[in-house]
């Protein structure tokens, strides 16, 4: 929300600077850096009133869920690989760092200054007294990282921009793709970027439990596709495959993942793509909502069973 709703516009309020997208208002340097802030400390407000008045009643759990794409260096360059690890600072680590160690990540600090919001000593207490019983993960696909601190990027270009990192995101090089295309614009298939993350996420983070909230593959909803067109989703089944085969490498190189959700159950209404774009393992028909399953939910049941040692009827 702090990026699509105060930098780009896309999201409401659609608030961003006349060069970042199509708004009547707004600061994208600034705002988004103020609406993240607030965000953290409404989180860690949240998790203060359930611990104290019902954690112990409900004997629950209180994480957080964040959206977490790879980075790749674009090139074997020490530029680049610092890059990447500003594309985790300033997207991953911009929201886990305050509410995980009580600070921003160093370089934010290093680059936005006097410009990034100051947490109080009280903030910083109730941070302290609000960690996460697990970490959330939204992974989908992976880009590769260029440094545009020292180099020159094109203005206006994903990432190039200060309160962004300086660097410049990107799904290809040398004119291949980081991994295969999509029907979806953003997304490719790039399955051992979900070991990565993962891994990443375990080590920076004292290997706090995980649950991957939200992983697939989304198809275009073409409106004189037949029904085999979307049932036989054999793309999203490989997907599924290599991302699962992925993170079970993680969990044997001791990562605590709890759990993995699927994106999605059903085929539904996508953001900003609407009904455009299905995600579901299950098709459902917009107009009578009947609901029908995919190969896709076939694969994903023999999953849960093998997982759990139980006996498919």
């Amino acid at each position: 929300m702090a990026i699509r709703g105060y930098r780009s516009g896309l999201y409401p309020p659609s608030r961003c600077s006349v060069s970042y997208g199509n708004c009547t208002k707004g600061n994208s340097e600034e705002e988004p850096l103020v609406a993240a802030h607030n965000i953290i400390l409404s989180h860690a407000g949240a998790v203060k009133i359930y611990r104290t008045r019902y954690q112990k009643k409900q004997r629950g759990s209180i994480g957080i869920v964040m959206n977490a794409a790879w980075y790749e260096p674009f090139s074997n360059s020490t530029e680049d690989r610092l890059a990447a690890e500003r594309a985790q600072s300033f997207y991953l680590n911009w929201f886990l760092d305050p509410i995980m160690f009580g600070k921003y990540p160093k370089e934010m600090h290093r680059l936005l200054g006097t410009h990034l919001p100051v947490f109080s000593e009280k903030d910083i207490e109730i941070m302290r007294t609000s960690k996460l019983d697990f970490i959330g993960i939204n992974h989908y696909t992976s880009f590769y990282s260029k440094d545009c601190m020292y180099s020159y990027c094109e203005p206006g270009a994903p990432g190039v921009s200060k309160s962004e990192g300086y660097y410049f995101r990107t799904a290809f090089r040398d004119g291949e793709a980081i991994g295969e295309p999509t029907a979806v614009d953003w997304l490719f298939v790039y399955p051992q970027g979900m070991e990565k993350i993962v891994t990443y996420v375990k080590d920076r983070y004292n290997n706090t439990p995980m649950f991957i909230t939200e992983n697939g593959l989304g198809v275009l909803n073409e409106p004189n596709s037949s029904m085999s067109y979307f049932l036989d989703d054999i793309k999203r089944v490989e997907y599924m495959n290599s991302y699962l085969d992925s993170l079970a490498i993680a969990i044997s190189k001791g990562a605590d993942v709890r759990g993995y959700f699927a994106w999605s159950l059903l085929d539904n209404f996508e953001w900003i793509f609407g009904y455009t774009i299905r995600f579901g393992l299950y098709h459902v028909d917009f107009g009578t909502l009947k609901r029908t399953p995919k190969l896709s939910a076939g694969r994903y049941r023999e999953i849960i069973t093998a997982s759990r040692g139980l006996q498919t009827s």
